[in-house]
């Protein structure tokens, strides 16, 4: 398990800091030559697009990690709840972290003029508890997780990155969007691992890691 770990993170490091490092590339740019395409108001839209999106995904991944590494049991009611607890509590959670709350210290570390934690699940809950609970019952009957996983990564960093956009307007300095790429960077690799990887093999008491 520990060498499985180990390996996601590797792997998904380089990876999540070009993404990071291009996507505030490309929104600087976008914020200097065309402001109203990324206006904070259109920002908002996005992050409450992106957001629900990155739940289903996550989900999706947490969920199928917890049903492919588990031992494989009848389709009861025990099982299918366990993989409804793994999947939600782990996307909702996890997602609420990497999209809302590092964000929001981004934000507040650098001085952000509109600096605010939208929570997701406090702020849309019909959607959020849907789009969890849309990925899990996916997973459950399609536990797959190479597709989803990287979609997982970057609909993260998108949803990170316009949380961010919605608390200041104009464009960014050369050190605030290198602080933004690092928080993107931590905000997206650390928990998205931990949603996909880690927290379903949690529960796992002996997984079949052949």
């Amino acid at each position: 398990m520990k060498s499985i770990v180990l390996q996601e993170f590797r792997h998904h490091g380089p990876f999540t800091l070009l993404g990071a490092i291009v996507g505030v590339g490309i929104v600087v740019l976008l914020r200097l030559w065309m402001p109203a395409f990324l206006s904070t108001d259109r920002a908002a839209d996005l992050f409450e697009f992106t957001h629900p999106l990155h739940v289903v995904l996550s989900a999706m991944v947490t969920a199928a990690i917890f049903q492919n590494y588990r031992a494989r049991p009848k389709r009861t009611w025990a099982g299918v709840l366990s993989v409804i607890a793994v999947g939600y509590i782990g996307s909702i959670g996890i997602a609420t972290l990497s999209d809302c709350l590092i964000p929001y210290w981004a934000e507040r570390l650098l001085g952000m003029e509109h600096a605010h934690a939208h929570i997701g699940i406090l702020e849309m809950p019909l959607i959020i508890n849907f789009a969890a609970l849309f990925g899990i019952g996916f997973a459950y009957w399609t536990p797959k997780t190479h597709f989803p996983h990287t979609g997982h990564v970057l609909l993260s960093m998108a949803a990170s990155l316009f949380h961010i956009l919605r608390a200041q307007s104009g464009t960014f300095s050369v050190l605030e969007s290198i602080s933004i790429a690092l928080f993107l960077f931590i905000a997206v690799w650390i928990p998205c691992c931990l949603s996909d990887i880690v927290f379903p093999l949690l529960f796992i008491k002996k997984p079949d890691l052949s």
